[in-house]
């Protein structure tokens, strides 16, 4: 299926790269989408495309839509974007260097507001010390949660992307007894081994995929970040839609059950966007529902 490989590509590369870019002249986004087209290989380079850009273009994707404002008790910021490129690599440098050129390339049209460097921490775990995507489906099963399926032009093969920023209080969780810290995420540190009598505000326990009606599988692609706001975990959940992270931010969030997750009690998301990853052709990017004649 021609989707954007690096998305469902493993082992994860060492370094990532998130930029978020809002529009500042409008007349100029088709001329500088078509510049952008050869810079994004689907690899290394990935795009992400948000409700604004969407609908200043006078175009509508299926199923892609802004990131909501929940009437929780905690906070979940939605601060929705344009546009979302993703860079992948082993070299710090590189991506700097192509993360600028790309800034310069998409002036003026669309500017560059945010700018995440991620990184890969112990093999995949958080900052936390714990694994971080334990349940990701793999394989065809991966393809099947996070990908679109069917034979609509333009839109199969297409991904739907949640990303967030969660800020950890390092220092106060990693204070807490082992047992406690457990307790929050729902697993044992020191073997990874779900734990059988979690609490009901356990991680775990709030996003178990087959959990919910219908089940809500996602591919997980987080890393870890760190600048001058903090640090914490790069949230990146792909879907064949934005339902399967929605209904599980809900719950997180207590609208479902009153329970909020533990998780809250030492992160918080400083943001938060959804973005639909467009297929690949065989001439590269598919934008035909964007960059219609």
């Amino acid at each position: 299926m021609p989707f954007q490989q690096g998305l469902l590509a493993t082992p994860v590369p060492a370094h990532a790269r998130f930029l978020f870019f809002a529009i500042q002249a409008p007349e100029a986004l088709s001329a500088a989408l078509d510049a952008l087209l050869p810079e994004v290989d689907g690899c290394d380079v990935m795009l992400g495309i948000g409700a604004p850009l969407a609908k200043a273009l006078g175009c509508a994707v299926e199923g892609l839509r802004p990131f909501p404002q929940l009437d929780a008790v905690v906070e979940n910021p939605s601060t929705q974007h344009a546009l979302w490129l993703w860079l992948r690599g082993e070299q710090r440098g590189d991506l700097y260097l192509r993360a600028q050129a790309l800034e310069q390339l998409l002036s003026p049209a669309l500017r560059l507001v945010d700018s995440v460097e991620g990184f890969l921490h112990q093999g995949g775990r958080d900052l936390t010390g714990y694994e971080d995507g334990t349940e990701n489906p793999s394989d065809e099963d991966a393809v099947e949660a996070a990908i679109v399926a069917g034979d609509s032009a333009g839109l199969a093969g297409s991904s739907f992307a949640a990303f967030q920023l969660w800020k950890h209080d390092l220092n106060y969780f990693k204070a807490l007894p082992q047992p406690e810290q457990d307790d929050i995420i729902g697993r044992r540190l020191s073997d990874n081994e779900e734990l059988e009598d979690a609490p009901a505000s356990a991680h775990v326990k709030r996003t178990a995929q087959e959990s919910y009606q219908p089940e809500a599988f996602m591919v997980r692609r987080s890393v870890s970040w760190a600048d001058d706001r903090g640090a914490g975990l790069a949230f990146v959940a792909l879907g064949h839609s934005l339902d399967a992270f929605e209904v599980q931010l809900r719950r997180m969030s207590g609208l479902e059950d009153g329970i909020i997750d533990a998780l809250y009690r030492f992160s918080r998301p400083l943001t938060g966007g959804y973005y639909w990853c467009p297929p690949m052709s065989e001439g590269g990017l598919d934008l035909r529902l964007l960059l219609q004649d």
